[in-house]
């Protein structure tokens, strides 16, 4: 039968002990990893947060729990008193922390049983991820996802700690909250107090923090659960947490600067990695024609070359068109590659970029015995001079060209840049490399709604030289945004907001809203523009991934306790579930089939 603690206090951690401590009468407490049973002698690897101590029972020095330690099982909860004895050499583990002394146990309580568990608690054994996100509960047990949430704690810990030396005030928002077009779809609260009326819970803590600001706190934090009902990815969950910055009185140089102060006490108090500051900032333009990303990896070259004015009047009709249309062609010089793709690799290559919407991929290969290529026949000497000069081409290197519009082009050679770094090994996996993005457009066609939509949110503040460009050069307005990246990987963004409400109101217009839209949607924010608002500016970080980025795990699931799937679903508790009729009658609501 389990017993309570009745008095018992633990000591410590398993693994806050060391020879130090030889001597010592000990309490610990936790979950039994392993048994071995050698007759007289009992060993058992128990098993805390922290790591393991081995805990050995002794039948000469035990009397009716020696009797309770032969039932002993995986993933019982013990506790144990006893003395902290040095291991025989024999016997000493190097693997672990605690590998030179163990506990002779002199009493036992077992605190609670377990059947025996669907899958080891062992990080060396392969579990179905399905699997153990149903049982996430044991899944949190073993030791690397225990050291993830930790981890975790740390960046959350460090986060807080800087911004509060800093003078950031952490002020809550409500989660219950107006529901605003733009953006990603939104998760809808029904009202019971006011049927037929929805509130939505924040995908950002985004106007109210700017309201924080026109209320006169000047500098302002949030760790903060958002929401977004979008299409999952290994980086996305429809819940996801957010480090939430905002400040007044400030401009670009200001923010970046606080920034860059947390990113380096973060990493030095969580990695102790000394980040060297300031970092190197990429205009947007500069980062999508060197990197065809605006979250690139520069952690290796392949950068992208443009070659268009070459091909332009070509006898390569599938190029020279391609350009005439208004649209780019460039290239990846893969420098000493052309032995380590034959060409059916090569050909698995053209269908990688195929999904990122190109057509297909021309290539040329600077073998020994000479250039070869399907598409040099279509060029003249001048022109494949002048290719072979522009992207720096020798013996020895491999080059790939895609043409199509802009978008296209960077999607494609942007992933094909990855993928080529990573089937190269050109990665040094060990490298955090932190920079910013700056000079963001304001606005991104929409091929879907056929219509400029907000790049960042339609509250970001244009250059002051492109205000008047938001009605008659939307594509040619640039807005005072940035986004800081980490490896390639988009970790916060944030931005100048705008201040003045006849620029916000141009911007909505803009974006198009008619005045009766932007008051219905807006309205509360537009009023309150009136009142004396402080130049601001802000940033939000995607504390998921920057956890994930920092362990160098594959996906936000591994940084968090408790993940959705693909389908936003939790194997858990069957989330999202049915509710019953009285509870919809009560919210006004009906379900149709």
């Amino acid at each position: 039968m389990s017993e309570f603690l009745q008095g018992w206090k633990r000591t410590d951690y398993c693994t806050n002990f060391s020879v130090d401590n030889v001597g010592n009468e000990v309490t610990l407490m936790g979950w039994v990893q392993t048994r071995r049973d050698l007759g007289a002698l009992i060993f058992v690897d128990l098993r805390d947060r922290t790591g393991i101590m081995q805990v050995v029972f002794d039948e000469s020095l035990m009397e009716t729990d020696f009797a309770k330690a032969e039932k002993l099982r995986s993933e019982f909860v013990i506790a144990v008193q006893g003395e902290i004895v040095r291991r025989d050499d024999e016997t000493v583990n190097e693997n672990l922390p605690t590998g030179l002394i163990e506990v002779s146990v002199k009493r036992l309580k077992v605190l609670s049983k377990s059947k025996t568990p669907p899958f080891e608690i062992d990080d060396d054994k392969a579990v179905r991820e399905e699997k153990r996100l149903k049982y996430r509960y044991l899944d949190l047990r073993r030791p690397t996802m225990q050291n993830n949430m930790m981890v975790r704690s740390k960046i959350s810990a460090a986060a807080r700690e800087y911004l509060t030396d800093n003078g950031f005030l952490d002020i809550e928002t409500p989660m219950l909250t107006k529901s605003t077009p733009e953006g990603a779809r939104d998760y809808l609260v029904p009202s019971r107090v006011h049927g037929g009326s929805f509130y939505a819970l924040p995908q950002s803590p985004q106007t109210m923090k700017q309201l924080l600001m026109m209320s006169g706190f000047d500098k302002y934090f949030q760790i903060v659960k958002c929401f977004r009902d979008e299409d999952l990815r290994a980086d996305r969950q429809p819940e996801f947490t957010q480090i939430d910055i905002e400040m007044s009185f400030v401009d670009v140089d200001d923010i970046i600067a606080a920034n860059e102060g947390l990113m380096a006490h973060v990493f030095k108090k969580v990695m102790d990695i000394d980040i060297e500051l300031p970092l190197k900032r990429i205009p947007f333009k500069e980062a999508m024609d060197r990197y065809g990303s605006d979250k690139p990896d520069t952690r290796f070259d392949l950068e992208l070359v443009n070659v268009s004015d070459i091909v332009e009047n070509s006898g390569f009709k599938v190029f020279s068109s391609v350009v005439k249309n208004g649209g780019s062609v460039r290239a990846i010089n893969a420098k000493g590659c052309v032995d380590k793709f034959a060409r059916r690799q090569i050909d698995a290559l053209v269908d990688f970029v195929k999904i990122y919407g190109a057509k297909g991929m021309a290539w040329i290969s600077m073998k020994e015995e000479g250039m070869q290529s399907p598409i040099t026949k279509f060029f003249s000497e001048e022109d494949i001079n002048s290719l072979l000069e522009r992207t720096g081409a020798e013996t020895g290197d491999l080059i790939f060209f895609v043409g199509d519009t802009d978008k296209v082009v960077f999607d494609s050679l942007g992933n094909l840049r990855l993928k080529l770094a990573e089937t190269l090994g050109l990665i040094d996996e060990s490298v955090f490399d932190l920079l910013w993005v700056v000079d963001f457009p304001v606005f991104e066609y929409s091929e879907e709604e056929k219509r400029y939509t907000a790049m960042h949110h339609p509250f970001t503040s244009p250059k002051d030289e492109d205000v008047d460009k938001l009605e008659t050069d939307p594509a040619g307005a640039y807005a005072k945004a940035y986004d800081i990246v980490l490896n390639g990987n988009e970790i916060g963004g944030g931005s100048i907001r705008i201040h003045d409400t006849k620029i916000q109101k141009r911007m909505l217009h803009a974006l198009g809203f008619s005045d009766e839209e932007a008051q219905e949607n807006f309205g509360f924010l537009l009023e309150a523009l009136k009142y004396g608002t402080p130049p601001h500016g802000g940033i939000a970080y995607g504390l998921d991934r920057l956890a994930m980025l920092l362990l160098g795990c594959s996906s936000i699931r591994d940084v968090i306790a408790f993940p959705k799937v693909q389908n936003a679903s939790d194997p858990l508790t069957n989330a999202p579930s049915k509710v019953s009729a009285k509870q919809l009658l009560e919210l006004s609501l009906k379900v149709t089939e």
